[in-house]
């Protein structure tokens, strides 16, 4: 997964401050610092289980996409049994008719 942000944890956590005269006071640094590597932990920890999650809904999406062309496939099958069936059904009745002509004209 790429990553969007500029800094890691590692970099925040090994920044050096230069110190000056008047610097900044290195305990509210430290404690400022750790708050965002705080925040980048629950940056990362955020990330990678959407990630996660993205992969399983992908991989059921694909899951379920299969079943979807099994199933069409299936319909198409029933759908040609059927129009056989009535094919067979009105060749049979044709059939019917035809018997009944040529043996009653036997008959008489």
């Amino acid at each position: 997964m790429e990553k969007r942000f500029k800094l890691s944890v590692e970099d925040v956590l090994n920044k050096q401050f230069n110190v000056d005269f008047k610097g900044y006071s290195s305990r509210e640094v430290d404690e400022f610092l750790d708050l965002v590597i705080h925040d980048y932990q629950e940056y990362d920890h955020m990330i990678e289980n959407l990630g996660n999650h993205l992969q399983e809904y992908e991989r059921h999406i694909a899951t379920l996409k299969a079943k979807i062309v099994e199933l069409e496939g299936k319909q198409e099958v029933e759908a040609k049994k059927a129009e056989l069936s009535g094919d067979n059904i009105d060749i049979l009745k044709r059939l019917t008719r035809l018997e009944n002509a040529v043996f009653r004209k036997e008959k008489e």
